[in-house]
């Protein structure tokens, strides 16, 4: 059995051969997922698969492009940056089952018309 010391240098040996960004961003995506689940409760198996993928793309795309954007990638460089880092990815992906969940019942109650029709629509509504 090993002592604690060298227990958590090998979790934190174990971190950085993962790559603490892509396990930040993996954490905070699955978090976002999790609370957007418990938030807004899918309706069937199937709902729950999409706003599962759609929540964690729009945590790692969306966390991504706001620190690409904002020019953060030095936050890596530091435990607290990844943690900031974390937290953005978490907050991006939130609204991300929203949106493709407005999309669903928008084509949803489209699903009758022609392209013409939602193109003068959309145009309207814009």
């Amino acid at each position: 059995m090993s002592e604690p010391i060298s227990g958590a240098a090998a979790g934190a040996a174990g971190w950085s051969v993962i790559g603490g960004l892509a396990g930040a961003g993996a954490i905070g995506a699955g978090l976002a997922a999790v609370v957007v689940m418990c938030a807004i409760t899918p309706r069937s198996a199937k709902e729950w698969a999409v706003g599962v993928i759609s929540t964690v793309v729009a945590s790692i795309g969306g966390g991504a492009a706001v620190i690409q954007h904002y020019g953060l990638e030095h936050w890596a460089f530091t435990p607290f940056g990844l943690v900031a880092m974390l937290g953005l990815v978490f907050a991006c992906g939130l609204p991300g089952w929203a949106i493709v969940r407005w999309l669903f019942n928008y084509i949803e109650r489209r699903r009758g018309a022609d392209l013409g029709e939602v193109i003068s629509d959309v145009r309207g509504a814009l």
